[in-house]
């Protein structure tokens, strides 16, 4: 599940005889039984402490048990062990052991959101299953993450691994607009939880997601005629809106081909070809035409990517491409709170398998390098924090992904799929993707700030 800090394992001579590893008195035993026992009788004995919130109940070929107190509404989790690998992968990998295990099938679960909310509200404990080898390797993934995860060459490799992928799946389950970031939920639609009250109804993700991309160009203050620099295109929402309804020009950056042909196309059957530009480069490539040449600049969830040795530098080029007045810069990005974060975050689920080598901020470690990369030229000006509307969006995208994905659609782009337990397998891990993600943003564990900048001494409105 989420990433815990780091803590030192439960000895297994402190687990309770119930746990006890098989006896190697009589008979010698197939090596893996011995691994096996040892995990499982560790992972159980931790479990046993660890749980102090809601109920947990593990099945396996061995027997049942009974984790927590149950009481009335509380948080029932239920996990069937269908392979003895899953407690392994436990012990050895924590998250990401899970959501392997997941993944392929190893364990069964009666409510996936209900896993992850169990773990965060006890993750004091959970914190003891992290194995020595397991933070030896977390150490060297997370340094290995913070000084090569995001070099140019490997940035590519990034954008190949997150997004060049189907772009029919990506049409699946996102909006029209296909923004694949943070909707913004209001009354009319029922808020962050009318999908749960009143349940989803046809156009409201359409209507939130519309929403979020005129709050971010209101925020920008554009006005017609103005020239934007985006880092991050997606599928080009943001910058036909800009165009169209804002009157504004744009150049916006990605490192996906596959984005910047489906933008592209998209562009060209609204009319906007002539006022969108869509650039295949690296922020880090930015030309000298772009010297001071941009009214406003807008970076929705690109800077997940940039990694932590390069935050300053990211804001020293918008700087420079910015006017030296009357400019305004936005940017937002899913974010950890100050005291999780850290330059160094090592390989989890979201890291492996959906984000390769990405990159959490926080709020003050980007103003920080706002200010350092400008050399003190951006005053802040905003700072919101979205992170209840991220469960919403996710549940919508698990609904269309299950409404919307069919197995004879997929292998066209993927023909491994056409197996199906590779199927089932891909299924899944989008389906953990949207569960894990969104218990995160409800409990707290992570946030998704907008921050807006402007030029000193720009005054947004008249006030005297």
């Amino acid at each position: 599940m989420l990433n815990t800090a780091p803590s030192t394992a439960i000895a297994l001579s402190s687990a309770p005889k119930l746990y006890r590893l098989p006896s190697l008195s009589m008979v010698v035993p197939n090596p893996k039984s011995v691994v096996v026992g040892y995990a499982r009788a560790s992972v159980l004995a931790i479990m046993e402490k660890a749980i102090v919130k809601g109920y947990l109940t593990i099945s396996d070929s061995e027997g049942v048990f009974h984790f927590g107190t149950r009481t009335k509404g509380c948080n029932e989790v239920h996990l069937t062990v269908t392979r003895d690998d899953f407690w392994t992968r436990i012990l050895f990998s924590q998250d990401l052991g899970f959501s392997e295990a997941y993944m392929i099938g190893d364990v069964q679960v009666n409510d996936l959101k209900a896993v992850f909310d169990l773990w965060l509200d006890n993750e004091a404990g959970m914190g003891h299953l992290s194995s020595t080898a397991n933070r030896i390797a977390s150490a060297i993934s997370g340094l290995s993450n913070a000084f090569l995860g995001q070099t140019r060459w490997k940035a590519r490799l990034n954008a190949i691994a997150s997004y060049d992928q189907s772009n029919e799946l990506f049409k699946a389950f996102l909006s029209k607009e296909m923004m694949y970031s943070c909707a913004l939920w209001t009354d009319a639609e029922g808020g962050v939880r009318g999908d749960l009250v009143t349940g989803p109804t046809p156009g409201d993700l359409e209507t939130a997601q519309l929403r979020k991309i005129r709050h971010v160009l209101t925020a920008a203050r554009v006005k017609p005629g103005d020239r934007i620099l985006e880092f991050g295109s997606g599928w080009g929402g943001l910058a036909i809106e800009a165009a169209r309804t804002f009157g504004c020009e744009v150049d916006t950056l990605t490192l996906s081909k596959e984005q910047k042909a489906l933008a592209e196309e998209r562009i060209r059957e609204a009319g906007l070809q002539d006022r969108i530009r869509v650039h295949l480069m690296d922020y880090r490539d930015i030309p000298s035409s772009f010297e001071k040449a941009f009214d406003a600049f807008v970076s929705i969830e690109m800077l997940e990517h940039v990694g932590s040795q390069h935050y300053q530098t990211y804001f020293k080029l918008v700087d420079y491409a910015l006017k030296s007045r009357n400019a305004t810069a936005v940017v937002s990005a899913s974010s950890f709170p100050e005291a999780r974060y850290s330059r160094y975050q090592p390989e989890d689920f979201m890291r492996k398998y959906m984000w390769p080598n990405s990159c959490l901020p926080s709020a003050t470690a980007l103003i920080a390098a706002a200010n350092s990369g400008s050399e003190g030229r951006f005053t802040l000006e905003g700072v919101e924090n979205h992170a209840a509307h991220y469960p919403r969006t996710l549940r919508e995208w698990g609904r269309r992904l299950e409404a919307n994905v069919r197995q004879e659609l997929i292998i066209k782009d993927y023909p491994a799929l056409a197996d199906a337990a590779e199927y089932e397998a891909f299924k899944r891990k989008w389906q953990y993707l949207f569960a894990y993600a969104g218990a995160g943003f409800a409990k707290g564990y992570i946030t998704c700030h907008m921050l807006t900048f402007t030029r000193p001494n720009d005054c947004p409105s008249s006030c005297d």
